[in-house]
């Protein structure tokens, strides 16, 4: 590995690690077990991870039909659909939620029709947490997939049709296997954006203590009493987003790299071993 490297790489890590040391700093290590262990603590740790798993779920469903639509179809407008999907990303998540209280509101359109024919209002309520979260996550995953699906090509899939089987066949019995690893790396930072989603849940779901309130929510609410409890929650926070990366990313990667490295070697394989 080139020696300066390590400079620019030194630099990044400090950039990430150094915030979460300032956090450590400023903890009050007498205080923290019982801060921690409190009822509003652990009732917002519990609704994160609940709405969290949801919202993949929801990212999953959704995001694998969309992943292969934008990777596979040659339909005019594909690319300008392809940013309105990544749209999530850029935007601030105050924006998401707003657009999204508009939506489903009771002033939205859509939110008007199922408060008159069904009597359901959405917002500031546990779904509207989950679906705030799917929202703002959906697009982590979507890059992920279709990325895999144009990297890896197409030639299994049309193989499989030349021998006969049907488009629902070829998806569910080549498509799909060949997307698992890049679907264990999507949903892990599906997850994770989810349980650190702030302003799009505060701002279309609000801050009700046992049915919104998040853990972010819960950090943000305790920094304006108490900054101590603040930090002390928002460790927990980190300890439970790094605790989920460490022991599901690793393996989602490494399912990714040996895919790519199966391929490759079977490519370099069909040359005979010719390589420029």
């Amino acid at each position: 590995m080139p020696w300066p490297l390590w400079v620019p790489a030194t630099l990044a890590l400090a950039l990430v690690v150094l915030p979460v040391v300032g956090l450590l700093t400023r903890t009050d290590l007498r205080r923290l077990p019982s801060l921690i262990v409190s009822d509003a603590s652990l009732q917002a740790l519990r609704l994160s991870l609940e709405t969290a798993a949801l919202s993949t779920v929801v990212c999953v469903l959704l995001g694998v039909p969309l992943a292969v639509v934008l990777a596979r179809s040659a339909v005019p407008g594909i690319r300008l659909l392809r940013a309105v999907v990544l749209l999530p990303l850029v935007l601030p998540p105050v924006v998401g939620g707003l657009a999204l209280l508009y939506l489903l509101g009771r002033k939205g359109f859509l939110g008007y029709l199922l408060t008159v024919t069904a009597g359901i209002q959405v917002p500031f309520t546990t779904a509207a947490v989950v679906i705030a979260q799917t929202f703002v996550a959906m697009p982590f995953l979507v890059v992920s997939l279709e990325g895999a699906l144009r990297g890896g090509g197409d030639a299994y899939e049309r193989v499989a049709s030349t021998l006969g089987a049907r488009p629902w066949t070829v998806f569910r019995r080549v498509t799909v296997p060949l997307l698992l690893p890049a679907l264990g790396s999507g949903a892990v930072l599906s997850f994770a954006r989810a349980l650190g989603e702030f302003g799009a849940t505060i701002t279309f779901a609000g801050s009700l203590q046992g049915v919104t309130r998040t853990l972010p929510l819960e950090v943000y609410t305790r920094s304006e009493s108490d900054v101590d409890s603040a930090v002390a929650v928002a460790l927990l926070l980190v300890v439970v987003a790094v605790v989920v990366i460490a022991v599901a990313r690793p393996r989602a990667v490494d399912a990714v790299v040996d895919a790519e490295t199966t391929s490759g070697a079977k490519r370099l394989k069909g040359t005979g071993g010719r390589a420029r």
